[in-house]
Order: C-alpha cells, then sequence, then structure tokens
C-alpha cells in the first residue's frame, strides 16, 4: 500500500564516497536525493528479484541520471529478467530521450547508457570497494508445470567491504542458502513479515473481500512460504552469527502508527544481538 511515510524497497550502501544501489522500488530518485546522495554518481544497482516493489523506480532513475548528462555506463545486476527490464525503461523512454536529445540534454543513446546483466549466482561483481556475492533464496515457489517455472529468481547479496560485511537479504522465505551467506556479516538487512497483520490491513482496506476464494488461499500461502516472519530472522541471524539486524520491507498494518517495535521483541527471543526496525531515509 502506498503511504505518505514511505517509499518502496531501495537502499544505498556508501563505501569510501562511492553509492551502490540495492533495490529501486517507486520513490527511489527523491528518496535519494532527502537522503543526500547525488543520484548521478550511481553506476552500479543491484537488484533482488524483479517484483515490482523492488525495481519499479528503475526506470525514472536511470532516465534522471541520463538527463543529467551521465554518459559511462550504469549497470544494473540482477536475476534472469533484469536485462528485459532495463530495456523496457529504455523503451519507456525513448520518446522522451529523443526529443530531449535535440533539445541538448545528452546525445548518448539510453541503450549505451543502460546496461542490464543477467547474472548466476556466485560472485557477481567486485571492485577496490565492494565484493558482491548473490545466492538464490526462497521467495518464489512455482509449481513444477506452470510456465514460471525456472525462469524467474529472488537472490540475496553479500557486501564484503574494507571493514564491515553486511548482508541484504531481498525477499525470502526460510532460506538455508541466506544464512550460509550471512555467516559472521555485521549486518544482516532482513525482510520481515507478519501474516496476521497483512491480512487485516487487506480487509481493513477491502483488498481481501475482492478476491476469490482460490485466490485468498493462494496469496496466504504466498506471504506464508515466500516471507519471514520476526521469529525466523531470530533463528537465522543466530545461526549465522551475526552482529546487527535491521528489519525493513515493513507492511502497512491497521495502525498509521506502527512503530514495529514488537516486531523487533519478537527477533530478540531468539537472537541476542542488536535489532533495529528500519525507517526511510536511516542512516546506520
Amino acid at each position: 500500500m502506498p503511504r505518505a511515510d514511505r517509499a518502496q524497497s531501495s537502499n544505498v550502501l556508501i563505501v569510501n564516497g562511492t553509492p551502490y544501489l540495492i533495490d529501486a522500488g517507486d520513490g527511489v530518485t527523491r528518496r535519494l536525493v532527502q537522503a543526500g546522495v547525488d543520484f548521478r554518481k550511481i553506476d552500479h544497482i543491484f537488484i533482488t528479484h524483479n517484483h515490482n516493489d523492488h525495481m519499479a523506480g528503475l526506470a525514472t532513475l536511470l532516465d534522471s541520471e541520463w538527463q543529467y548528462s551521465h554518459r559511462a555506463p550504469v549497470h544494473v545486476h540482477g536475476p534472469p529478467g533484469t536485462e528485459a527490464v532495463v530495456k523496457g525503461a529504455v523503451q519507456y523512454f525513448s520518446a522522451d530521450a529523443e526529443i530531449r536529445s535535440i533539445e541538448g540534454k545528452n546525445s548518448a543513446p539510453l541503450s549505451e547508457v543502460f546496461v542490464g546483466h543477467d547474472l548466476e549466482p556466485g560472485l557477481i561483481y567486485q571492485d577496490a570497494n565492494i565484493k558482491v556475492t548473490a545466492v538464490e533464496n526462497t521467495h518464489y515457489h512455482f509449481p513444477a508445470n506452470s510456465l514460471p517455472y525456472g525462469k524467474h529468481r529472488s537472490y540475496s547479496y553479500r557486501f564484503e567491504t574494507p571493514d564491515r560485511v553486511l548482508v541484504f537479504s531481498g525477499d525470502t522465505g526460510a532460506s538455508q542458502a541466506l544464512a550460509g551467506l550471512a555467516k559472521g556479516a555485521d549486518v544482516l538487512v532482513s525482510e520481515v513479515i507478519v501474516v496476521e497483520d497483512y491480512k487485516q490491513l487487506m480487509i481493513k482496506n477491502g483488498s481481501w473481500q475482492a478476491r476469490t476464494p482460490s485466490e485468498q488461499q493462494a496469496y496466504l500461502r504466498h506471504v506464508t512460504e515466500d516471507h519471514v516472519t520476526p521469529e525466523e530472522v531470530g533463528q537465522l541471524a543466530t545461526k549465522a552469527g551475526v552482529k546487527t539486524v535491521i528489519l525493513t520491507h515493513l507492511v502497512p498494518t491497521v495502525d498509521d502508527r506502527d512503530d514495529y517495535s514488537r516486531y523487533a521483541a519478537k527477533v530478540k527471543q531468539y537472537y541476542t544481538g542488536r535489532v533495529l526496525v528500519a525507517k526511510d531515509l536511516m542512516q546506520f
């Protein structure tokens, strides 16, 4: 649900003054500006998966970079489908780019500035600041006989920097691969969900009643199997031995003033380290 105080999922990791973006949900460009980050300096973007709340703002971010004379390639790394998303962004702004090229905004073709990379799990990127490793998590459960089976993937990322290791879960269900990826990390930025909270919100706004019984059942299965509860976050963090957990991807509840402190308390039933609840524009 869109909310006045929250944009969709995105995080920016700054290492030695260089920003690296993890996910690009709707509102990412404005949030970067509000955070004091120069969006024109973002050359590498890492998409965890191709749900719209993690990449819907990608096209406008890329186009904003292009309009303000970014000519070096902007690399968008992610699971299969990422290249198609970037090509879609290029197509989306093709008419605008043709007009603005004549007006002198930027003559470099969009397709040369925006570069998508469909990547397999493993070491996916490395430079002087970061080393990035991806694993496939358990956010997708497609029936074996369905068309999407094996086509789409969802990744978690581990960023090794000169002084800290940070892991971004993306969206995931309980995942042994993520637990291994997070081993010994300084920070685990983890999604979290309480299914009943989400269901009550949908009942309140009428979207639950608009679904058929089979759609209701399928959606409950999705949010139960393909996301993690606070208790599961705590268990994973303990198993991996991470130092700090940051809870993010917070689904709105029926209480607009909800601070999600009870989520942190549930995590701490299984984990003795530091637990923080993220808010937009927070810095760590």
